[in-house]
Protein backbone atom coordinates (compact mmCIF):
# COMPACT_ATOMS: atom_id res chain seq x y z
CA UNK A 1 0.00 0.00 0.00
CA UNK A 2 1.14 3.64 -0.70
CA UNK A 3 1.32 5.13 2.21
CA UNK A 4 1.93 9.50 2.42
CA UNK A 5 5.44 8.78 3.77
CA UNK A 6 6.16 6.59 0.50
CA UNK A 7 4.80 9.71 -1.33
CA UNK A 8 7.19 12.18 0.08
CA UNK A 9 10.05 10.34 -0.39
CA UNK A 10 8.83 8.96 -4.46
CA UNK A 11 8.66 13.38 -4.72
CA UNK A 12 11.97 13.71 -3.14
CA UNK A 13 13.58 11.61 -5.67
CA UNK A 14 12.40 13.20 -8.98
CA UNK A 15 15.85 15.34 -8.99
CA UNK A 16 17.60 11.88 -8.62
CA UNK A 17 15.12 10.46 -11.71
CA UNK A 18 16.44 13.51 -14.23
CA UNK A 19 19.57 12.80 -13.54
CA UNK A 20 19.95 9.09 -13.40
CA UNK A 21 17.45 7.99 -15.11
CA UNK A 22 18.34 7.13 -18.08
CA UNK A 23 21.05 5.05 -16.61
CA UNK A 24 18.77 3.10 -14.38
CA UNK A 25 16.52 2.30 -17.07
CA UNK A 26 19.69 0.87 -19.24
CA UNK A 27 20.60 -0.97 -16.62
CA UNK A 28 17.41 -2.37 -16.08
CA UNK A 29 17.20 -3.73 -19.32
CA UNK A 30 20.25 -4.78 -19.71
CA UNK A 31 19.70 -7.19 -15.95
CA UNK A 32 15.76 -7.70 -17.49
CA UNK A 33 16.95 -9.73 -20.67
CA UNK A 34 19.89 -11.12 -19.55
CA UNK A 35 17.69 -13.01 -16.79
CA UNK A 36 14.68 -13.32 -18.92
CA UNK A 37 15.71 -13.06 -22.83
CA UNK A 38 12.80 -14.70 -23.86
CA UNK A 39 10.91 -11.15 -22.98
CA UNK A 40 13.57 -10.32 -26.19
CA UNK A 41 10.73 -10.95 -28.22
CA UNK A 42 8.44 -8.10 -26.89
CA UNK A 43 10.72 -5.78 -28.21
CA UNK A 44 12.18 -3.69 -31.02
CA UNK A 45 15.89 -4.42 -30.97
CA UNK A 46 16.92 -1.13 -32.87
CA UNK A 47 15.10 1.51 -30.13
CA UNK A 48 17.17 -0.89 -27.61
CA UNK A 49 20.14 -0.43 -29.32
CA UNK A 50 20.03 3.45 -29.73
CA UNK A 51 18.20 4.19 -26.43
CA UNK A 52 15.11 4.85 -27.11
CA UNK A 53 13.86 2.57 -25.34
CA UNK A 54 15.62 3.16 -22.40
CA UNK A 55 15.27 6.82 -22.88
CA UNK A 56 11.14 6.30 -22.85
CA UNK A 57 10.72 4.15 -19.69
CA UNK A 58 13.28 6.79 -17.85
CA UNK A 59 10.53 9.67 -19.07
CA UNK A 60 7.64 7.88 -18.18
CA UNK A 61 9.15 6.74 -14.75
CA UNK A 62 9.75 10.04 -14.57
CA UNK A 63 6.45 11.90 -14.88
CA UNK A 64 4.69 9.41 -12.72
CA UNK A 65 6.62 10.32 -10.11
CA UNK A 66 6.28 13.52 -10.43
CA UNK A 67 2.57 13.24 -10.25
CA UNK A 68 2.71 11.11 -7.68
CA UNK A 69 0.18 12.93 -6.19
CA UNK A 70 -2.48 13.29 -8.70
CA UNK A 71 -2.54 10.53 -10.75
CA UNK A 72 -5.07 12.07 -13.18
CA UNK A 73 -2.60 14.36 -15.06
CA UNK A 74 -0.79 11.03 -16.32
CA UNK A 75 -4.15 9.20 -17.34
CA UNK A 76 -2.97 9.88 -21.42
CA UNK A 77 0.30 8.44 -20.45
CA UNK A 78 -0.88 5.33 -18.80
CA UNK A 79 -3.90 5.17 -21.87
CA UNK A 80 -1.06 4.81 -24.54
CA UNK A 81 1.42 2.62 -22.61
CA UNK A 82 -1.94 0.34 -21.67
CA UNK A 83 -2.82 0.18 -25.98
CA UNK A 84 1.18 -0.84 -26.87
CA UNK A 85 0.94 -2.99 -24.01
CA UNK A 86 -1.70 -4.77 -25.52
CA UNK A 87 -0.89 -5.01 -29.03
CA UNK A 88 2.25 -6.50 -27.21
CA UNK A 89 0.22 -9.15 -25.55
CA UNK A 90 1.63 -8.08 -22.13
CA UNK A 91 0.35 -9.98 -19.14
CA UNK A 92 -0.36 -9.20 -15.53
CA UNK A 93 2.32 -11.94 -14.61
CA UNK A 94 5.29 -9.67 -16.67
CA UNK A 95 4.76 -6.75 -13.69
CA UNK A 96 6.36 -8.80 -11.15
CA UNK A 97 9.41 -10.05 -13.07
CA UNK A 98 9.79 -6.08 -14.36
CA UNK A 99 9.40 -5.00 -10.20
CA UNK A 100 12.23 -6.88 -9.63
CA UNK A 101 15.03 -6.00 -12.19
CA UNK A 102 13.51 -2.32 -11.58
CA UNK A 103 14.30 -2.02 -8.40
CA UNK A 104 17.48 -4.09 -8.37
CA UNK A 105 18.99 -1.24 -11.27
CA UNK A 106 17.88 1.63 -9.27
CA UNK A 107 19.89 -0.26 -6.27
CA UNK A 108 22.80 -1.07 -8.87
CA UNK A 109 22.85 2.46 -10.41
CA UNK A 110 22.42 4.57 -7.25
CA UNK A 111 24.53 2.66 -4.79
CA UNK A 112 24.54 3.60 -0.62
CA UNK A 113 22.32 6.19 -2.07
CA UNK A 114 19.12 3.73 -2.46
CA UNK A 115 18.41 3.50 0.81
CA UNK A 116 15.95 0.76 2.20
CA UNK A 117 13.37 3.67 2.57
CA UNK A 118 13.76 4.48 -0.89
CA UNK A 119 13.74 1.09 -1.84
CA UNK A 120 10.05 0.25 0.01
CA UNK A 121 8.81 3.61 -1.00
CA UNK A 122 9.65 2.62 -4.78
CA UNK A 123 8.10 -1.22 -4.59
CA UNK A 124 5.08 0.53 -3.29
CA UNK A 125 4.60 3.04 -6.22
CA UNK A 126 5.52 0.43 -8.42
CA UNK A 127 3.10 -1.62 -7.29
CA UNK A 128 0.29 0.67 -7.44
CA UNK A 129 1.05 1.70 -10.77
CA UNK A 130 1.14 -2.16 -11.85
CA UNK A 131 -2.00 -2.31 -10.68
CA UNK A 132 -3.20 0.93 -12.79
CA UNK A 133 -1.75 -0.87 -15.82
CA UNK A 134 -3.30 -4.23 -15.47
CA UNK A 135 -7.03 -2.84 -15.02
CA UNK A 136 -6.80 -1.25 -18.03
CA UNK A 137 -4.68 -3.23 -20.42
CA UNK A 138 -7.31 -6.40 -18.67
CA UNK A 139 -9.95 -3.77 -19.99
CA UNK A 140 -8.81 -3.68 -23.47
CA UNK A 141 -8.47 -6.89 -23.69
CA UNK A 142 -11.48 -7.47 -22.78
CA UNK A 143 -13.41 -4.93 -25.12
CA UNK A 144 -11.49 -6.35 -28.05
CA UNK A 145 -12.07 -10.14 -27.75
CA UNK A 146 -15.46 -9.41 -26.76
CA UNK A 147 -16.76 -7.19 -29.79
CA UNK A 148 -18.29 -9.36 -32.80
CA UNK A 149 -15.27 -10.91 -34.86
CA UNK A 150 -12.53 -10.08 -31.95
CA UNK A 151 -9.92 -12.52 -30.74
CA UNK A 152 -7.12 -12.52 -28.30
CA UNK A 153 -3.35 -12.88 -29.14
CA UNK A 154 -2.79 -12.93 -32.33
CA UNK A 155 -4.86 -14.23 -35.32
CA UNK A 156 -3.06 -16.12 -38.65
CA UNK A 157 -4.26 -13.15 -41.61
CA UNK A 158 -3.39 -13.77 -45.30
CA UNK A 159 -1.66 -11.51 -47.30
CA UNK A 160 -4.39 -10.79 -49.80
CA UNK A 161 -2.18 -8.17 -51.99
CA UNK A 162 1.05 -6.68 -52.09
CA UNK A 163 1.30 -2.91 -53.27
CA UNK A 164 4.63 -0.60 -53.91
CA UNK A 165 3.02 3.01 -52.58
CA UNK A 166 6.49 4.81 -53.17
CA UNK A 167 10.40 3.81 -53.39
CA UNK A 168 10.07 3.22 -49.62
CA UNK A 169 7.01 2.31 -48.48
CA UNK A 170 4.77 -0.90 -49.41
CA UNK A 171 0.96 -2.07 -48.27
CA UNK A 172 0.23 -5.02 -47.53
CA UNK A 173 -3.57 -6.18 -47.76
CA UNK A 174 -4.79 -8.48 -44.65
CA UNK A 175 -7.41 -10.64 -44.24
CA UNK A 176 -8.53 -13.25 -41.66
CA UNK A 177 -6.82 -16.64 -42.83
CA UNK A 178 -10.05 -18.24 -41.46
CA UNK A 179 -12.55 -15.67 -43.41
CA UNK A 180 -14.15 -14.45 -40.79
CA UNK A 181 -15.26 -11.34 -40.77
CA UNK A 182 -13.42 -8.54 -39.14
CA UNK A 183 -14.48 -6.28 -36.14
CA UNK A 184 -14.16 -2.44 -37.14
CA UNK A 185 -11.80 -0.11 -35.69
CA UNK A 186 -10.92 3.57 -34.99
CA UNK A 187 -8.99 5.63 -38.00
CA UNK A 188 -5.72 5.90 -36.20
CA UNK A 189 -5.08 2.40 -34.43
CA UNK A 190 -2.36 0.20 -35.30
CA UNK A 191 -1.62 -4.02 -35.43
CA UNK A 192 0.74 -5.71 -33.73
CA UNK A 193 2.48 -7.87 -36.09
CA UNK A 194 3.86 -10.98 -34.79
CA UNK A 195 6.27 -12.98 -37.69
CA UNK A 196 9.96 -14.89 -37.22
CA UNK A 197 13.16 -13.31 -37.15
CA UNK A 198 14.90 -13.84 -40.51
CA UNK A 199 18.15 -14.91 -38.25
CA UNK A 200 15.41 -17.91 -36.59
CA UNK A 201 16.55 -16.93 -33.42
CA UNK A 202 13.64 -15.12 -31.74
CA UNK A 203 10.09 -13.82 -33.02
CA UNK A 204 9.72 -9.93 -33.68
CA UNK A 205 6.78 -7.79 -33.12
CA UNK A 206 5.99 -4.67 -34.43
CA UNK A 207 3.10 -1.78 -34.54
CA UNK A 208 1.92 -0.58 -38.08
CA UNK A 209 -0.97 1.92 -38.32
CA UNK A 210 -3.94 0.87 -40.62
CA UNK A 211 -4.10 3.43 -43.58
CA UNK A 212 -7.08 2.31 -44.46
CA UNK A 213 -10.71 3.36 -43.63
CA UNK A 214 -12.41 0.92 -41.15
CA UNK A 215 -14.18 -1.77 -43.40
CA UNK A 216 -15.19 -5.15 -42.42
CA UNK A 217 -13.01 -6.45 -45.52
CA UNK A 218 -9.99 -6.24 -44.57
CA UNK A 219 -6.52 -4.70 -43.30
CA UNK A 220 -4.03 -2.26 -44.77
CA UNK A 221 -1.03 -1.17 -43.29
CA UNK A 222 1.53 0.99 -45.21
CA UNK A 223 5.56 -0.28 -44.17
CA UNK A 224 8.31 1.95 -44.56
CA UNK A 225 11.76 -0.12 -45.59
CA UNK A 226 14.17 1.11 -42.67
CA UNK A 227 17.88 1.46 -43.84
CA UNK A 228 20.79 1.12 -41.91
CA UNK A 229 24.26 2.25 -41.94
CA UNK A 230 25.63 1.88 -45.24
CA UNK A 231 27.65 -1.57 -45.48
CA UNK A 232 26.72 -3.00 -42.12
CA UNK A 233 23.94 -4.97 -42.72
CA UNK A 234 24.37 -6.51 -39.10
CA UNK A 235 23.39 -3.25 -36.73
CA UNK A 236 20.85 -2.87 -39.48
CA UNK A 237 17.64 -1.48 -37.99
CA UNK A 238 14.88 -2.36 -40.33
CA UNK A 239 14.97 -5.86 -39.63
CA UNK A 240 11.24 -5.98 -39.77
CA UNK A 241 10.48 -3.59 -42.48
CA UNK A 242 12.81 -5.19 -44.65
CA UNK A 243 11.80 -8.39 -43.97
CA UNK A 244 8.40 -7.26 -44.84
CA UNK A 245 9.64 -5.81 -48.12
CA UNK A 246 11.97 -8.51 -49.25
CA UNK A 247 10.27 -12.00 -48.25
CA UNK A 248 6.87 -11.64 -47.25
CA UNK A 249 4.48 -12.20 -50.35
CA UNK A 250 0.71 -12.50 -51.87
CA UNK A 251 -0.34 -15.80 -49.70
CA UNK A 252 1.75 -15.54 -46.83
CA UNK A 253 0.74 -15.68 -43.33
CA UNK A 254 1.21 -13.09 -40.75
CA UNK A 255 -0.35 -13.16 -37.42
CA UNK A 256 -2.07 -10.36 -36.17
CA UNK A 257 -3.52 -8.10 -32.70
CA UNK A 258 -5.89 -6.14 -32.48
CA UNK A 259 -6.05 -2.76 -33.23
CA UNK A 260 -5.03 -1.06 -30.25
CA UNK A 261 -3.89 2.46 -29.98
CA UNK A 262 -5.37 5.84 -28.58
CA UNK A 263 -4.35 8.35 -31.41
CA UNK A 264 -7.87 8.88 -33.08
CA UNK A 265 -10.20 11.90 -33.52
CA UNK A 266 -12.40 13.46 -31.42
CA UNK A 267 -15.74 12.13 -32.95
CA UNK A 268 -17.65 14.85 -31.35
CA UNK A 269 -16.35 18.03 -32.80
CA UNK A 270 -17.25 20.32 -35.00
CA UNK A 271 -14.22 22.36 -35.20
CA UNK A 272 -12.04 22.33 -37.70
CA UNK A 273 -9.04 19.52 -37.80
CA UNK A 274 -5.31 20.07 -39.24
CA UNK A 275 -3.45 16.92 -39.78
CA UNK A 276 0.44 17.46 -40.37
CA UNK A 277 2.64 14.61 -41.28
CA UNK A 278 5.97 13.59 -42.08
CA UNK A 279 6.83 10.50 -44.55
CA UNK A 280 5.15 7.84 -43.29
CA UNK A 281 3.57 9.07 -40.64
CA UNK A 282 0.65 9.92 -43.27
CA UNK A 283 -0.83 6.10 -42.49
CA UNK A 284 -2.89 7.42 -40.03
CA UNK A 285 -3.80 10.50 -40.59
CA UNK A 286 -4.66 9.13 -44.11
CA UNK A 287 -7.25 6.29 -42.15
CA UNK A 288 -8.87 9.40 -40.37
CA UNK A 289 -8.97 11.75 -43.68
CA UNK A 290 -11.09 8.36 -45.55
CA UNK A 291 -13.09 8.46 -42.64
CA UNK A 292 -14.33 11.95 -42.00
CA UNK A 293 -14.28 12.20 -46.02
CA UNK A 294 -17.08 9.80 -45.97
CA UNK A 295 -19.15 11.41 -43.44
CA UNK A 296 -22.46 13.52 -44.14
CA UNK A 297 -20.93 16.17 -41.54
CA UNK A 298 -18.58 18.42 -43.71
CA UNK A 299 -15.82 19.41 -40.65
CA UNK A 300 -13.35 21.81 -42.49
CA UNK A 301 -10.03 19.47 -42.99
CA UNK A 302 -6.97 20.50 -43.63
CA UNK A 303 -4.27 17.92 -44.45
CA UNK A 304 -0.36 18.65 -44.85
CA UNK A 305 1.75 16.42 -45.77
CA UNK A 306 5.54 16.47 -46.12
CA UNK A 307 8.14 14.51 -47.54
CA UNK A 308 11.22 14.67 -49.62
CA UNK A 309 10.16 14.58 -53.36
CA UNK A 310 7.98 12.69 -55.42
CA UNK A 311 9.50 9.47 -55.55
CA UNK A 312 9.14 9.14 -51.64
CA UNK A 313 5.35 10.45 -51.89
CA UNK A 314 3.52 7.95 -50.70
CA UNK A 315 -0.59 8.00 -51.68
CA UNK A 316 -0.94 10.77 -53.64
CA UNK A 317 -3.36 10.05 -56.13
CA UNK A 318 -4.98 8.51 -53.44
CA UNK A 319 -5.31 11.93 -51.38
CA UNK A 320 -5.85 13.79 -54.57
CA UNK A 321 -8.69 11.76 -55.46
CA UNK A 322 -10.00 12.56 -51.94
CA UNK A 323 -9.62 15.84 -51.81
CA UNK A 324 -11.24 16.51 -55.51
CA UNK A 325 -14.37 15.03 -54.48
CA UNK A 326 -14.88 16.69 -50.84
CA UNK A 327 -15.06 20.55 -50.97
CA UNK A 328 -14.16 20.50 -47.07
CA UNK A 329 -10.63 19.30 -47.26
CA UNK A 330 -7.99 21.32 -48.27
CA UNK A 331 -4.84 19.43 -48.91
CA UNK A 332 -0.44 21.68 -48.92
CA UNK A 333 2.37 19.26 -49.71
CA UNK A 334 5.83 19.99 -49.00
CA UNK A 335 8.37 18.75 -50.83
CA UNK A 336 11.97 18.93 -48.95
CA UNK A 337 14.38 18.19 -52.17
CA UNK A 338 12.21 18.03 -55.35
CA UNK A 339 13.26 16.24 -58.23
CA UNK A 340 13.80 17.87 -61.50
CA UNK A 341 10.32 15.93 -62.98
CA UNK A 342 8.26 16.99 -59.70
CA UNK A 343 5.98 19.76 -60.81
CA UNK A 344 5.08 22.16 -58.35
CA UNK A 345 1.42 23.42 -58.32
CA UNK A 346 0.79 19.78 -59.36
CA UNK A 347 2.66 16.87 -57.47
CA UNK A 348 3.40 19.32 -54.52
CA UNK A 349 3.06 23.06 -53.21
CA UNK A 350 6.18 24.18 -51.14
CA UNK A 351 9.73 23.56 -51.81
CA UNK A 352 11.35 22.86 -48.59
CA UNK A 353 10.49 22.59 -44.92
CA UNK A 354 7.98 23.29 -43.34
CA UNK A 355 7.40 27.30 -42.45
CA UNK A 356 4.67 29.25 -40.52
CA UNK A 357 4.79 31.57 -43.47
CA UNK A 358 3.66 28.93 -45.70
CA UNK A 359 1.34 27.35 -43.60
CA UNK A 360 -0.66 30.57 -42.17
CA UNK A 361 -2.94 31.06 -45.02
CA UNK A 362 -4.14 27.62 -44.80
CA UNK A 363 -5.38 27.62 -41.24
CA UNK A 364 -8.47 28.22 -39.82
CA UNK A 365 -8.79 31.90 -38.08
CA UNK A 366 -10.20 30.16 -35.02
CA UNK A 367 -9.77 26.84 -32.56
CA UNK A 368 -9.00 24.08 -35.04
CA UNK A 369 -7.62 20.58 -33.65
CA UNK A 370 -4.10 19.48 -34.47
CA UNK A 371 -3.04 15.62 -35.36
CA UNK A 372 0.73 15.20 -36.14
CA UNK A 373 2.48 12.28 -36.79
CA UNK A 374 6.25 11.48 -37.57
CA UNK A 375 9.91 10.59 -36.50
CA UNK A 376 10.43 12.48 -33.56
CA UNK A 377 12.57 14.91 -35.50
CA UNK A 378 9.61 15.92 -37.57
CA UNK A 379 7.49 15.99 -34.34
CA UNK A 380 9.53 18.05 -32.50
CA UNK A 381 9.82 20.13 -35.46
CA UNK A 382 5.76 20.86 -35.57
CA UNK A 383 6.04 21.47 -31.93
CA UNK A 384 8.26 23.93 -32.27
CA UNK A 385 5.72 25.93 -35.21
CA UNK A 386 2.46 24.59 -32.66
CA UNK A 387 4.63 26.66 -30.05
CA UNK A 388 4.87 29.60 -31.87
CA UNK A 389 1.62 29.77 -32.95
CA UNK A 390 0.35 29.10 -29.48
CA UNK A 391 -1.61 26.16 -29.84
CA UNK A 392 -2.98 25.19 -26.99
CA UNK A 393 -1.88 21.32 -25.18
CA UNK A 394 -5.51 20.56 -25.31
CA UNK A 395 -5.77 20.50 -29.00
CA UNK A 396 -2.58 18.89 -29.93
CA UNK A 397 -2.81 15.14 -30.84
CA UNK A 398 0.22 13.70 -31.94
CA UNK A 399 1.74 9.88 -32.06
CA UNK A 400 6.03 9.51 -32.60
CA UNK A 401 6.73 6.66 -34.84
CA UNK A 402 9.52 5.59 -31.85
CA UNK A 403 9.64 4.90 -28.45
CA UNK A 404 7.69 8.32 -26.83
CA UNK A 405 9.86 10.42 -24.50
CA UNK A 406 7.69 13.44 -24.22
CA UNK A 407 6.32 12.69 -20.86
CA UNK A 408 9.66 14.92 -19.46
CA UNK A 409 7.61 17.78 -20.44
CA UNK A 410 4.67 17.08 -18.43
CA UNK A 411 6.92 15.88 -15.49
CA UNK A 412 9.36 19.35 -15.97
CA UNK A 413 5.36 21.77 -15.72
CA UNK A 414 5.19 20.92 -12.31
CA UNK A 415 8.38 22.30 -10.94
Amino acid sequence: MLSDRHREIVRATVPVLQEHGETITKEFYSELFEAHPELLNMFNTANQRDGNQARSLAASILSYAAHIDHLDAVGGMVDRIAHKHASLQVLPEHYPVVGHHLLNAIRTVLGDAATGEIIEAWAAAYEQLAGIMIGREGQLYAESAGQAGGWSGYKPFKVQGKVRESSLITSFYLVPADGSSLPPFQPGQYLGVLFEAPDGERQQIRQYSLSCAPNSSYYRISVKREYGPAGNLMIRPGVASNYLHDRVKEGDILRVSMPFGDFVADETGAQPMVFITGGVGITPALSMLHHYAAKSVSRPLIFIHATQNGKEHAFRDEVNELTARHAHIRKVVFYDQPLAEDLRGEHFDYSGRLSIEALQSYLPDGPADFYYCGSLGFMCFVEGILDELNIPTERRHSEAFAPDPSFTQSAGSTK
